[in-house]
């Protein structure tokens, strides 16, 4: 194909297209009459000999052809907008930018309230997407632009991307008052004797029972959910214990029947950090963000 006759605001709209899935929303995200997206796609289908995005049911499936070209195509796009953007001053208050943060429910709960108040005041039109942080870094989809950042605790972050220190935090055992085996705080056989929850929080394995396994012990789990918030929730009505972040510990006793104690052994802190690529350290959006996020975490 002859790049010289072929145009280019066509492969924005198939970006746009690729992300929502949906003619109408992708006409919304670019500011385009339907029509004229549709009118594109058509185009789009012709020039590449292939239909693209197909309807099932009621939604719009990518071929293979369109799942191949999305990384590649995001990905030089965002470089694009990140090269013409250099040297650029950032107006915050006049920013209209849409950034994708991945995190687990704990993290939004003690980072996006203050982050959407700082918000209203220096950059109101800015909009925040929020994804569910998997067990793993989702290298991919920051890769291919699908996120801006993600904000957790990672073991392994590879050099492509840039890490930054957020918040430290500690542990503590929550269980609902009147719990029938803690009357005071418990001890190491108490603690295993203990039918517990155990929120992986984008973990495949906690700090309690690597622990626990490197002392060739094991408590009984005998739940287990990626949300924090329900958590302390089902707590506070069952028998089961869950050990959470001290912050939502704290959070959630002031305003559910919980008591909170310390861990019967010592664990180190455990730490949040920032990732984003480290070719978008000159997306001046994407870091004055991380600027806001990061003046939160030392507040």
């Amino acid at each position: 194909m002859n790049i010289l006759s072929f145009d280019l605001n066509l492969l924005r709209v198939l970006d746009a297209l690729l992300r929502e899935r949906n003619v109408s929303r992708a006409a919304e995200r670019l500011a385009l009459s339907q029509p004229a997206v549709s009118n594109a796609l058509r185009r789009l289908r012709e020039l590449l000999d292939d239909p693209l995005l197909v309807r099932v049911g009621r939604s719009m499936q990518a071929t293979p052809r369109a799942l191949e070209l999305e990384g590649p195509l995001r990905a030089a796009l965002q470089q694009i907008e990140q090269s013409l953007s250099q040297g650029q001053p950032f107006d915050p208050a006049s920013s209209r930018q849409r950034l994708r943060i991945a995190l687990t429910d704990f993290v939004e709960l003690i980072c996006m309230p203050r982050l959407l108040q700082q918000l209203t005041l220096s950059a109101p039109q800015m909009q925040i997407a929020i994804q569910h942080l998997t067990p793993s870094l989702p290298m991919a989809a920051l890769d291919q632009g699908e996120l801006d950042l993600a904000l957790g605790r990672f073991e392994e972050v590879p050099e492509r991307f840039v890490r930054r220190r957020w918040l430290s935090e500690t542990l503590q055992v929550v269980a609902r008052r009147d719990h029938p085996l803690l009357q005071r705080a418990p001890d190491l056989e108490t603690f295993l004797s203990l039918r517990h929850l155990w929120v992986h929080g984008g973990q495949t394995r906690g700090m309690v029972d690597q622990w626990l396994t490197e002392q060739g012990l094991a408590r009984q789990i005998v739940y287990t959910t990626p949300n924090y918030l329900q958590a302390a929730h089902i707590a506070a009505s069952t028998d089961l214990a869950v050990v959470l972040p001290t912050q939502l510990a704290r959070y959630f006793a002031g305003l559910l029947p919980l008591q909170l104690f310390e861990l019967p052994f010592q664990l180190e802190p455990f730490h949040l950090d920032i990732v984003s690529l480290a070719l978008r350290e000159r997306d001046a959006p994407l870091q004055w963000l991380i600027e806001q996020i990061q003046a939160i975490g030392q507040g």
